[in-house]
């Protein structure tokens, strides 16, 4: 009797390590995919002075939307959490959008090989960003089903597994195709 009772410990605890290994496993793949994230935004981030430059000699009335797109890369390196830097880069998504529509109206800019070059990197970061956007919300729903999921949802607790937040759009209005009126 005693065999069969330490046998059942030593396998309560099998399952318990396990149910851990994977916990820890799921988590670290959400914050590796979490710092993809931002190696691509930083990415992003790191074009946008070349990409203002070059803009800027064109696009003199449009001081406006360039001034916020330099505003947003200050504010990014000060931005910590999942949710302020997923605010800044709708906010910044929007801001080249603008910059992309009202390039269309400056053609010796769209002729421009630095702004061609420019775009094309750009456009190649982004879809980058958009791969490990889904990567990372992949990772976090996997991650918080496991959280959720019987028996893990004990040990998860046990152990203070939290939740982690997807990364998605701020608001309705970043889900909005940017409307740019050359009227005003």
């Amino acid at each position: 009797m005693l065999w069969i009772i330490l046998g059942i410990v030593v396998l309560l605890v099998i399952i318990v390590v396990a149910i851990y290994n994977n916990l820890v496993t799921l988590r670290q793949r959400v914050e590796n995919a979490w710092s993809q994230i931002d190696v691509q935004l930083q990415r992003r981030f790191d074009l946008i002075p070349n990409l203002v430059e070059t803009v800027k000699g064109y696009m003199e009335h449009e001081k406006e939307v360039l001034t916020k797109v330099t505003d947003l890369r200050s504010s990014w390196a000060d931005a910590k959490t999942v949710e302020e830097k997923a605010n800044l880069d709708n906010q910044l998504s929007s801001a080249l959008k603008t910059i992309m529509a009202v390039s269309e109206n400056y053609p010796d800019l769209k002729a421009s090989q630095n702004f061609s070059e420019l775009q094309e990197e750009l456009r190649n970061t982004e879809n980058k960003i958009s791969y490990s956007r889904q990567f990372y919300n992949d990772s976090v729903t996997r991650y918080n089903t496991k959280l959720e999921l019987f028996p893990s949802n004990f040990i998860a607790s046990m152990f203070k597994f939290t939740p982690k937040t997807l990364f998605e759009a701020e608001s309705e209005e970043a889900r909005k195709n940017v409307k740019v009126d050359f009227n005003k």
